[in-house]
C-alpha cells in the first residue's frame, strides 16, 4: 500500500500542476517529489503523469485516482480532527490563500500570532491577486476582497471595506482633476489596471447620481500584483483603484489624494471562504475565528490613519 506521504505529494502535484511547487509546498526536494511519483507508479504499475520539458499533466488513470487519493486524505484529516477535539490539541497544516494588499497587510502579521498561540498548526499562506480555485488547488480556506463567486463554499463576512480611486499629486497637476467617472473616459486619463486571466478590472463600477455605473478604463500600465499599481500611482503615471486600507497612509501624507470623488466606487465585501468539510475541523475553526476578529480590528484601526470626506 502506498504511504500517505506520497498520497499527499500525487495530491498536491495533480492540483498544482507542476513537481517543484508541490515540492515547495510539502517542504521536500524537487527530487524527493518525483522519486515519491515515481514510486507511487512503481507500486501501481501505471503512469500518473505525463512529462514534458515545460509541463506535467495526469493521465486518464491519474484523473481516475485523484478522487479517490483525495477521499484517502478528507478521512485522514476527519479522524485527526476528532482526535484533536477530543484532546484540545489541535495540529497540522493549513493551505490559506489572499490577495497580495490583503495579505500583506491584514492576514500575515497575524499567522505570526497564531502561530504563536498554537505552534503545532503551521499556515502555508499563498498570496496572489487572481482568483483561486479553492477545491481545486487544495486549500483550506481563502480570503477574498471583492464580488463573492458563485460556489458551493462556506462564506465568512469580515466587513466592508471603503475604496477610494487617488492618483500622486504630480499626476494630477499635470493630466488635471478628474471629478467623475465620466472624466476618466473624456479626458483620456491613465488608468492603473490590476490585469489577470478572468480579471474584470478593465470595468470600473463606481456610484453615480444615477445608481451604479461602469466605466470601460483604459492605460498604458497593467499588472497582476496591486502593489506595483500603487507604486505606479505614487510615481505619478495614474489613476488607482484601491481599498482605504491599502493606502491609507499614503493618503494621509499627501503622497496620494482623492481623485472622482463625485461617483466614488463602492465598498468591497472581506470575506473568508473554506469547504464546508472544514467546518468541523479545529484547527480550521480556531484559525478562521482568530483571524476574523484581529482583521475586523485592524479594518478599524487603518480606517481611523485616514477618512475619507463622504
Amino acid at each position: 500500500m502506498a504511504s500517505i506521504n506520497t498520497i499527499r505529494m500525487f495530491v498536491r502535484v495533480y492540483e498544482l500542476g507542476n513537481m517543484s511547487a508541490a515540492a515547495r509546498d510539502l517542504q521536500v526536494s524537487a527530487a524527493v517529489a518525483s522519486s515519491r511519483i515515481a514510486d507511487l507508479e512503481r507500486h501501481l504499475g501505471i503512469r500518473l503523469f505525463t512529462r514534458t520539458t515545460r509541463s506535467i499533466q495526469p493521465t486518464e488513470q491519474g484523473r481516475i485516482y485523484y478522487p479517490k487519493a483525495v477521499k484517502v486524505l478528507e478521512a485522514l484529516e476527519e479522524a485527526e480532527a476528532a482526535v484533536q477535539e477530543i484532546t484540545h490539541h489541535p495540529r497540522g497544516s493549513l493551505y490559506v490563500s489572499a490577495p497580495l494588499g490583503v495579505g500583506r497587510r491584514l492576514i500575515a502579521p497575524n499567522v505570526v500570532l497564531f502561530q504563536d498561540r498554537y505552534p503545532d498548526i503551521h499556515v502555508r499562506l499563498r498570496l496572489s491577486d487572481r482568483r483561486v480555485d479553492l477545491a481545486g488547488e487544495g486549500l483550506d480556506a481563502g480570503f477574498l476582497l471583492g464580488d463573492l463567486p458563485d460556489s458551493g463554499l462556506k462564506v465568512r463576512a469580515l466587513g466592508d471595506c471603503t475604496r477610494v480611486l487617488c492618483a500622486a499629486p504630480t499626476y494630477v497637476a499635470r493630466r488635471g482633476m478628474p471629478c467623475c467617472g465620466a472624466d476618466l473616459i473624456d479626458q483620456g486619463h491613465d488608468c492603473l489596471l490590476l490585469r489577470f486571466p478572468g480579471s474584470r478590472e478593465f470595468r470600473w463600477t463606481l456610484q453615480t447620481p444615477e445608481g451604479p455605473q461602469s466605466f470601460n478604463v483604459k492605460g498604458p500600465y497593467a499588472c497582476d500584483d496591486g502593489d506595483v499599481l500603487t507604486a505606479w500611482a505614487l510615481d505619478g503615471r495614474g489613476v488607482v483603484l484601491k481599498p482605504v486600507f491599502d493606502v491609507a497612509e499614503h493618503l494621509a501624507s499627501g503622497a496620494l489624494i482623492p481623485v472622482c470623488e463625485e461617483t466614488p466606487p463602492p465598498d468591497a465585501r472581506l470575506a473568508c471562504l473554506f469547504p464546508h468539510k472544514k467546518n468541523q475541523d479545529p484547527k480550521s475553526r480556531l484559525f478562521i475565528e482568530f483571524m476574523a476578529e484581529r482583521i475586523k480590528a485592524a479594518l478599524r484601526r487603518r480606517a481611523q490613519i485616514y477618512q475619507l470626506p463622504r
